[in-house]
């Protein structure tokens, strides 16, 4: 096949049909069904404990153990492969591997069980693995497919892509869920196999429409030898780069730290929010929880986007640090607010308030990142994986946490409650952002 020009508009929709393929394990596994099926695996058999790794754990705590492993083996593994990446002739063969790692560990969570429990928490977590490894290589092949003044139009379309493909699917999978008989799903656990049968539907799907892009896609700008230790190890000196030019700079410095801390709790609370919905919300029956709790990330998602649109008008009006101060001081609010959340209609209200400066914080906090950039900055990929490794790690750290909080005490409510101090850091972190 004749390899397409850069710029074209074949490859470019080649390129942004991935975010539809993928963006359905985001959705639909860690978000909404997923969290529905494990707790209900629980409640089935009478309890919120399992002994695994030679312990007694809560089921929350446990999924949370196993999400912030699987982030820290991410960020160690997102500059070497970012190394490996940016030499390597054939990138397509790496991002099609973890897409197919992703996509087959979800189809294997068919399986999941508890008498199964290693089985099914090692497909959660190649899934995982699978997923934000496919993005290291996605977004590094953005500037080889689009040129600089086209990216940030088919960055965005991707991303439109991918919300409105994992919308259908969940969609879909929530007509299987909520009745399975028209969907030739019988029997008394139908909605539970019916769910299982949604885990199976994102593998396919990530797999089907990913062959459009691996069809389009370049294979790479090829170097010529070996992959050596420089190669692999470039990544991490890259970020050791970064981290010493921040010494000169005081306002990105302190902007990281603040981001760091209240990053930490943002992510923490999008990755555990289903499973606390699940568990500490008095859902009248089984029926009314799984329609509630999809609807509820469906409302996240819409309100997310009017969010960000807000953000951005509120930070051209007062400013970035300002903007990112309020919201903070929101998201401490929504934290304590939660601890008291026990009706549906509660949840509700509580996950549009969330939606709403989700959106808003994540945009302008890459964007707050991007203004704060030395001017003459050439190498801008180097400061954006330094952005996206300590992300992760304040992943790593707020799930461990999070964990941590839930076991010994036994509820998610103080765990949320806790969160509402980083929170507070990160506002207190922000006013010692110098405006110049």
């Amino acid at each position: 096949m004749k390899q397409l020009e850069k710029g074209s508009g074949k490859l470019l929709n080649a390129w942004a049909s991935y975010d539809w393929a993928n963006s359905v394990y985001s959705l639909v596994i860690a978000s909404a069904v997923f969290p529905i099926y494990y707790g209900q695996l629980f409640k089935d058999k009478g309890t919120q404990e399992i002994e695994v790794f030679g312990t007694v754990l809560k089921n929350t705590a446990l999924i949370s153990f196993i999400t912030a492993f699987a982030f820290l083996v991410v960020a160690f593994f997102s500059p070497l492969l970012s190394g490996i990446a940016d030499y390597v002739g054939n990138k397509k063969n790496f991002m099609r591997f973890f897409c197919y790692l992703g996509a087959f560990s979800c189809i294997g969570l068919y399986w999941f069980d508890l008498d199964n429990i290693y089985v099914g928490l090692a497909c959660y977590f190649l899934g995982l693995i699978g997923f934000w490894g496919s993005l290291v290589f996605y977004n590094s092949y953005l500037p080889d497919v689009a040129f600089p003044e086209q990216q940030d139009r088919i960055s965005a379309r991707g991303y439109s892509m991918g919300y409105i493909g994992s919308v259908v699917l969940l969609i879909i999978n929530l007509a299987m869920v909520m009745n399975p008989d028209a969907f030739g799903i019988h029997g008394e656990n139908a909605s539970i196999v019916a769910m299982k049968y949604s885990f199976v539907s994102v593998g396919v799907w990530w797999i089907v429409f990913s062959q459009y892009a691996f069809y389009y896609l370049p294979i790479g700008n090829a170097n010529s030898g070996k992959i050596h230790s420089g190669v692999l190890f470039n990544g991490f000196k890259e970020l050791r780069k970064v981290w010493h030019q921040l010494e000169d700079n005081l306002r990105l410095k302190r902007y990281l730290a603040s981001f760091f801390v209240y990053s930490m709790a943002v992510q923490t609370v999008m990755l555990v929010a289903t499973y606390f919905g699940e568990q500490e919300i008095a859902w009248k029956n089984d029926d009314e929880k799984t329609m509630g709790l999809i609807i509820s990330i469906l409302v996240i998602q819409l309100v997310a986007v009017l969010g960000a649109i807000l953000t951005s008008r509120a930070s051209e009006k007062f400013g970035n640090i300002k903007t990112l101060i309020v919201i903070n001081c929101i998201w401490v609010v929504i934290c304590i607010t939660a601890f008291f959340v026990t009706l549906p209609i509660h949840f509700y209200l509580t996950a549009g308030f969330v939606g709403l400066v989700m959106g808003g914080i994540q945009a302008l906090s890459r964007s707050t990142y991007s203004k704060f950039l030395p001017e003459d900055t050439l190498d801008t990929a180097s400061f954006f994986s330094f952005y996206d490794v300590a992300e992760k790690i304040g992943i790593v750290i707020g799930m461990m946490l999070y964990g941590f909080i839930d076991q010994i005490t036994g509820s998610m409510r103080n765990s949320i409650v806790f969160l509402a101090l980083f929170f507070i850091s990160g506002v207190i972190l922000l006013t010692r952002v110098p405006k110049k």
